[in-house]
């Protein structure tokens, strides 16, 4: 009986030396934001010197590592906003597929934090509406985006994050190559704060 205790003990001992096994965790986070450095567009006439804002969500799975991929959905209004022209309408949409990589200091529970890199691809859809139909512009295009930031948690479930991301159009060099793309112009960088909520 007394050996049982024994190897009890040390079983016992030895299950709570070892290091917690690193969980995964699914990140979700409601942003806004203000899109910087817009370009692309000055051949239309329009003012892409000033910043517009936007608003948008990101859903990301951090696996146990550092590794993790995320959605992201930004909408931007006004986006080719003029301040001496104010008779369209106009947005620009983006949805992106990104790869994540992030450290977790402080662990993947309670308070730390996670300075992330992030980069991937995906839909940039860009649409300019004049109501005296003189030109309408309705478009997607495949594009590119990279960027980093850091998420600061203050429990186990919720923190903030604040990200800045460089997004650029790709555009088809018009090549026999049927794979030969080349960026695009149409470009910008977004910042943005939210808070992320850990699950």
């Amino acid at each position: 009986m007394r050996i049982k205790r024994v190897l009890f003990a040390l079983v016992l001992g030895t299950a709570l030396t070892i290091p917690a096994q690193a969980r995964a965790d699914w990140l979700f986070t409601p942003y806004v934001g203000a899109n910087l450095s817009r370009g692309g567009n000055d051949a239309l006439g329009f003012d892409t010197s000033n910043s517009t804002w936007n608003y948008g969500a990101s859903l990301a799975f951090m696996g146990a590592g550092i590794f993790g991929f995320e959605v992201d959905f930004g909408y931007s209004p006004n986006f080719f906003g003029d301040k001496d022209v104010n008779t369209f309408d106009s947005n620009v949409t983006s949805l992106m597929g990104n790869l994540i990589v992030g450290i977790p200091i402080g662990g993947q529970t309670g308070g730390g934090v996670r300075p992330y890199v992030s980069g991937g691809a995906g839909l940039l859809r860009s649409r300019l509406d004049d109501p005296e139909d003189l030109f309408d512009v309705d478009e997607n295009s495949f594009g590119i985006n990279a960027g980093g930031g850091v998420m600061a948690f203050f429990s186990d479930r919720v923190g903030v994050r604040g990200d800045l991301r460089y997004f650029r159009s790709i555009r088809d060099s018009n090549s026999d190559n049927a794979t030969d793309l080349s960026l695009g112009s149409f470009h910008f960088w977004r910042a943005s704060a939210g808070v992320t909520f850990r699950f």
